[in-house]
């Protein structure tokens, strides 16, 4: 093991855990981007695939099915092999299965290829939680959950910028094949950079205090089963299950909705799309930065975050207007304040897992409520499907996605009251 050394760069040592941030940052950015091209091409793919509301409907479950399959998994391995190894590991697979939607022409080869994709980008937030938690002091962790988690909306902002050109210029599938590719770049930085703290030659001894100055952890090694008999576990899971699922609503069926509702078309859905996740960007790092700023207050962290969590889930009631106002900017402004609203929101829910378990369990943890949100996807797309199918609206789904983050805070609430530490034996 090498021992940080003092004489590193002056910026090196004072910042080196900011510096693994934001190749968090770009990695999320990059996994959004690969999972946002498909809906800013749904319009079009529907046109020349020829694919009905309820088929778009079950492709996109094929991705969140396997992307709730991957993170029963995720957690496991990226706890055992390590951050290093397991990201780029998934950055790998998803990129390659991004580049493969090329290949194929019929919407049960975009379910499959979906599949795939759905797989490999199942490991990005296990572990990027994993890796915050390794890197930050526990102070420190909502406001380094939300930069990295601004990626993805830095990502939903670069798919509808970049597509179209790409699209114009050279057809759908060199969409796919450049903006899958492009992902492999970022290997080539984190593989030789990236180390855990003590084993970092470049982090100096002050930095290494500092990431380490909270209580050490009990080193259990720690069963799913056991973390499953934990009330911790299901209140993450819960608010995953309600509001990712509104997550999912938005990636993939923004741009229909607003071909539909509003006749925008490919070639001028990117601001409406860029308008909607540059604001879910400042949502996503001002959620984190309100819970710290409350817990610099002196506030507990139970105090903190669900005061966060409650202000969010107000802000996000009056997306249920946005299929009945006039103006597509009317229904732009709407839906940006929500995504911005939760992505708040899912900064401070995340961060909840290292509230309440040790780092050993954050990659499992954040695994088990990856699975639960991604069913939450899964049903969410299957019933849109369906219901723009035989209903001809939206309604229906925006009224769940306006409840849906009081409904998770209340369960929150009630399965993690005071926000206790799991209490974990060895397995």
């Amino acid at each position: 093991m090498t021992a940080p050394g003092p004489s590193a760069p002056p910026f090196a040592t004072a910042h080196t855990r900011w510096i693994i941030c934001a190749l968090l940052f770009f990695a999320t950015t990059i996994n959004y981007v690969d999972r946002a091209v498909l809906g800013v091409l749904a319009p079009t793919l529907r046109t020349e695939i020829g694919w009905d509301d309820q088929q778009y409907g079950n492709i996109s479950a094929a991705f969140t099915l396997a992307y709730a399959i991957g993170f029963l998994f995720a957690g496991w391995l990226i706890d055992t092999v390590g951050t290093r190894i397991g990201y780029s590991l998934y950055l790998l697979v998803w990129s390659l299965a991004a580049a493969g939607h090329a290949l194929v022409g019929s919407a049960g080869g975009f379910m499959a290829a979906r599949f795939a994709l759905g797989l490999g980008e199942s490991g990005n937030f296990p572990a990027a939680i994993k890796t915050v938690a390794e890197w930050f002091p526990k102070r420190e962790r909502a406001f380094a959950t939300g930069i990295f988690n601004a990626g993805s909306n830095v990502g939903a902002v670069l798919a509808p910028a970049l597509v179209p050109m790409i699209t114009v210029a050279w057809g759908w599938r060199a969409a796919f094949v450049i903006t899958g590719l492009s992902g492999l770049v970022w290997l080539f930085f984190w593989w030789p950079y990236y180390r855990r703290p003590r084993e970092h030659a470049r982090l100096s001894a002050a930095e290494l205090a500092h990431i380490e100055s909270d209580p050490a952890d009990t080193p259990v090694k720690i069963s799913w089963a056991r973390l499953l008999e934990h009330r911790q576990t299901w209140a993450f899971a819960c608010g995953k299950f309600l509001t990712d699922s509104v997550w999912w609503f938005y990636l993939f069926w923004f741009p229909l909705f607003m071909a539909d509702t509003f006749k925008v078309d490919i070639k001028n859905i990117g601001l409406p799309m860029i308008t909607v996740y540059l604001l879910a960007d400042v949502g996503s790092v001002a959620g984190g930065w309100l819970s710290s700023f409350f817990l610099g207050l002196g506030w507990t962290a139970n105090f903190a975050r669900k005061r966060a969590m409650l202000a969010c889930a107000l802000c996000v009631l009056p997306v249920i207007m946005a299929p009945h106002v006039e103006g597509k900017w009317v229904a732009v402004w709407l839906i940006g304040l929500a995504t911005a609203a939760h992505q708040g929101f899912s900064a401070n829910l995340f961060t909840l897992t290292s509230d309440m378990f040790p780092r050993k369990a954050v990659g499992s943890v954040v695994g088990i409520g990856g699975f639960a949100g991604a069913m939450g996807g899964f049903c969410m797309n299957l019933g849109a499907g369906w219901l723009k199918k035989h209903t001809g609206n939206y309604d229906f789904m925006f009224i769940l996605a306006g409840s849906a983050y009081l409904t998770a805070l209340l369960v929150i609430h009630l399965l993690a009251p005071r926000l206790e530490p799991a209490k974990l034996d060895a397995a």
